[in-house]
């Protein structure tokens, strides 16, 4: 099947984009000249500029939207209004098989009680969307808008003065947004994935380049750099956050993943309350951890985590090299019958070798976002 591609394809293309898939869409990994660690260092230290029009979008509205999302999805839209939005999470109702696994994570802009736009990821937009619209009540309608609009992020600490720079407003609080008719009817967000001070902007699909030129112009005083998905990946991986298919999945649940704070347990209902409720009270078999490397090892997703006497005890679920601390990291789920804590030393297996890693609480730097 042909891979899909951005609105800002050809742009890539010009700036010497390797394209790697991406939940089925062809995407920018990293761009020549500069590579993974300069556009990393680029987020860190100054500002960078990514496409990751690869992310759903849809949304749902009429009467009551905001209240069936609610009885839905994880997280309590209570705890936000209108110009806000939210981390939240779409598990397997009670009932399935697998019950309170993970579907996908999400963010959930909330315009209105009768208007909600959700930002789900590539791979999975489709099932979410389905999900929703298969139980939507009379009047309810959930519409697909993957190909209608595109999602960029602005990312670092001088991002606010590149936003001002093209008119757009960066005077939000964090998760708060804004609709503008600026460039082109845009949505700005203080939101990201990166750790850092920064903005998601979503615009429709024709308009795109449109923005990302005037973004990149704007930036060159402050040394902006277009940022590939391969920084995105070490970025968050240093700030800890999940990504689905490796922290979060149908079989990795919120509570062994450290998102419980991202479920509305008091809420009456959402999918997969019962099955999530249960696992809390019990406690996890396995939870989400980070692993350091003190040596020149680098963890890789799927390698066993051993202990003293080389025992299984867990498995890496993402692994990279930090540009940042520049060592090898981890994010692990480790059976709690072994006790991980902080300072714990663990091993990983490298193909029948076995490298030391040392248990820590990410984030692995301290976060910006706030």
């Amino acid at each position: 099947m042909t891979a899909l591609t951005s609105p800002l394809h050809e742009r890539h293309l010009a700036l010497g984009a390797k394209l790697a898939d991406f939940g089925g869409w062809s995407m920018p990994l990293e761009y020549a000249g500069g590579g993974v660690i300069a556009e990393h260092t680029a987020v860190r230290e100054g500002v960078g500029l990514f496409d990751v029009s690869h992310l759903g979008t849809g949304t749902v509205r009429g009467p009551g939207a905001a209240a069936y999302v609610d009885r839905c999805l994880t997280n309590d839209l209570g705890r936000i209004g209108p110009g806000q939005a939210q981390y939240t999470l779409c598990c397997l109702p009670d009932g399935e098989d697998r019950a309170g696994g993970v579907v996908d994570d999400l963010i959930v802009y909330l315009h209105a009680d009768d208007d909600v736009l959700l930002v789900p990821n590539a791979a999975n937009a489709a099932e979410v969307l389905r999900r929703l619209a298969d139980g939507a009540p009379e009047g309810v309608v959930v519409a697909d808008r993957h190909t209608e609009v595109a999602v960029l992020a602005l990312q670092g600490p001088r991002s606010a003065e590149v936003l001002a720079a093209v008119g757009l407003p960066g005077a939000l609080d964090y998760m708060g947004f804004a609709r503008t008719p600026g460039t082109g009817d845009v949505t700005v967000c203080r939101t990201g994935y990166t750790g850092e001070h920064g903005y998601e902007l979503l615009v429709e699909a024709d308009r795109a380049g449109e923005l990302w030129d005037a973004l990149l112009a704007a930036g060159q005083t402050e040394q902006i750099r277009p940022c590939g998905l391969g920084a995105r990946d070490t970025l968050r991986t240093e700030m800890g956050y999940p990504l689905h298919g490796h922290e979060l999945s149908l079989d990795i649940s919120p509570v062994q993943a450290r998102a419980g704070w991202a479920v509305g347990w008091r809420k009456p209902a959402f999918w997969g309350r019962d099955a999530l409720l249960a696992e809390r009270e019990a406690g996890p078999a396995r939870q989400l951890w980070g692993l350091r490397a003190p040596g020149r090892g680098i963890p890789r997703p799927g390698m066993q985590v051993l202990d003293d006497a080389g025992a299984r005890v867990g498995e890496v679920t993402s692994g990279t090299f930090s540009p940042t601390l520049r060592a090898g990291i981890a994010l692990a789920l480790l059976d709690t019958a072994a006790q991980p804590a902080p300072g714990l030393g663990l091993a990983v297996d490298v193909r029948g070798r076995t490298s030391p890693v040392e248990v820590v609480k990410p984030p692995f730097v301290d976060s910006h976002v706030r």
